[in-house]
Parts: C-alpha cells; structure tokens; sequence
C-alpha cells in the first residue's frame, strides 16, 4: 500500500483496528436500512365486478356486572359466515357490493339460565332470542358505495340493522396518500351514550392506524381507539368502553382488500353505578378472509 493510501486507511480506521472497519460497516447497513425503510406504499381497495369476497367472523365476549352485591356474568359466541357481491362499478368508478350473512352459529347463556344454542344451516326452528338474526340469514343487508381508500360514499341498508363488524363500517379507511412504515393515520368517529338523565350524549373518537410492517405484500396495521371527549362519569365510560377498537389488521396491498382483523376488548369498570358496582368486559373479535364460497343458509 502507498503512503498515500495508508494515510487514507488511517483516516478512515480502517487500518487501526478490526473494530473500526466493523464500525464503519454497522453504520453503513444502518445507512441502508433507513432508506429502505423510507418505502412508501399505497393501499387501496380493488374490487372486481362480479367477484365474490367471503368472510368468517368470530365474536367471544364476556360480561360480568356487580351491583349491590348481586354478580351477573353473560356469555356470547357467535361465528358467522357472510360476504361481498362486488356489482359493477358507479359512473364516477367508484365500487359497488352487496352485504349478505350467508350462516350464523350462535350460543348465549346469561347468568345460571340454561345456555341457549342455533345453528341457522341445521333448518331448525330459531329460539325467541335469535328469530330477528334468523329473519336476516341470506338476504342483503346493505348495499355499499366505496371509494379506493374505502370510504363510504353512499350506503343503503335492507336489513334493520347498520350491519357493523366492531369498527363502524364494513371496510377500512385507508390513509390519503403512500405512507412509510411507523407512519399513522387517524380517522374520526363518532359513539353514543346515555347519561342518568337518559340524554344521549355523543362521544368523538380517533381511530388512530399505524402502518407496522410489510412482507411479502401483505401490511400489518394497528389500530388503537383514542376518546376525544372527555367522559364525564363512570356510567358513561362503561358504555363507551365496549365502543372502542383495539386491534391488528391484515391488508393485501397487491389485491387491494382485508385479509383478516383481529379486535380485543379487556376493561373493567368500577363504580358504573354506585361505588360498590363493577363492570368487567373481556371480548374479541376475528374476521378472516375465506376462499370457499359461501353457503347460504335458508330462512326458517
């Protein structure tokens, strides 16, 4: 090596010691990997006319309620199958689909009463608790208009009911523009509750996003529900509580559609009503994107 050269490698540590030259490569992968993770990614929603986009919904929930020393525990577990008819889209290009619940499996038991059972593809005669869920099993529920980001654009409802799956819409309110990974959106919403007087009282919540991660073109996001409206009482908070989403979701970037959710509610409420009364909510819900067609189960 020349002088020159030497005095270079001298420079840079390179010749002074195996730990310069590690040092100088650690900075440089750390170099890298900050531009890497500058990608950005566009995620929208790509429906085609004429497809049909199925889902599995799981729904396990747990309530127990303490009041004047009486304890009352409800249980709930519900797995439906439904899914999307994509139509063709608006004159605008905006998409178009049909929301149908093809099959409900549910089980209810509310303190020391018998646990009550349906399964809607037996053709089995509902109990009095399930016939307005049974009146609902494959027919339209709501005719969605959404836009690429999945905003809601227009929405018709058939069945009597908003139809929700624990986030407000049936679709995810994707961010305006590419976003890198670690960045966040947040989306408005809006919960109700009713305070002792009976007033409902409208409570403005943040559904905050935050990209986490992409592999293989699937992103994963997380979604944590932030109030913005100060709760004034604990029986106001016990209902609000039950409104909020904290969860993952799974989205397919290449497709443009949710591949799965998974939402968790653990919240436990003291003095919701007196100061001896206790609230405990443990639920969580899953909805998995299916392959398989749908079968629609027949009205009783």
């Amino acid at each position: 090596m020349s002088h020159r050269l030497t005095i270079i490698a001298l420079g840079l540590g390179l010749l002074a010691s195996p730990i310069g030259l590690a040092t100088w490569t650690n900075a440089a992968a750390e170099e890298t990997k900050s531009i890497l993770d500058q990608k950005t990614y566009l995620l929208r929603y790509k429906l085609t006319a004429g497809e049909t986009i199925g889902y599995e919904v799981t729904h396990v929930a747990k309530t127990k309620t303490r009041i004047v020393g009486q304890e009352d525990v409800s249980q709930v577990h519900t797995v439906s199958q439904r899914h999307w008819d994509v139509q063709a889209p608006t004159p605008s290009g905006d998409m178009q689909f049909d929301h149908i619940v093809d099959s409900v499996e549910m089980t209810q038991q509310q303190g020391d009463k018998d646990e009550i059972r349906w399964d809607s593809r037996t053709g089995e005669d509902p109990p009095r608790e399930f016939r307005g869920i049974a009146e609902q099993m494959g027919t339209k529920l709501a005719t969605l208009t959404i836009n690429a980001r999945g905003e809601e654009i227009a929405r018709e409802d058939h069945g009597g009911t908003k139809a929700s799956l624990g986030m407000g819409t049936l679709t995810l309110t994707l961010p305006a523009d590419a976003i890198a990974i670690g960045a966040s959106w947040s989306v408005p919403r809006e919960a109700k509750a009713r305070n002792e007087a009976g007033e409902v009282i409208p409570i403005k919540i943040r559904e905050l996003y935050t990209l986490e991660k992409v592999q293989t073109g699937v992103a994963t996001i997380r979604i944590k529900s932030e109030p913005l409206t100060p709760i004034d009482g604990e029986s106001i908070r016990a209902q609000v509580v039950q409104q909020l989403s904290n969860g993952q979701l799974r989205f397919d970037v290449d497709n443009g559609r949710m591949l799965s959710k998974q939402l968790d509610w653990d919240e436990t409420v003291v003095g919701f009503q007196g100061a001896n009364s206790m609230l405990e909510y443990r639920s969580r819900m899953t909805e998995t994107l299916v392959e398989s067609a749908p079968r629609t189960a027949k009205k009783p």
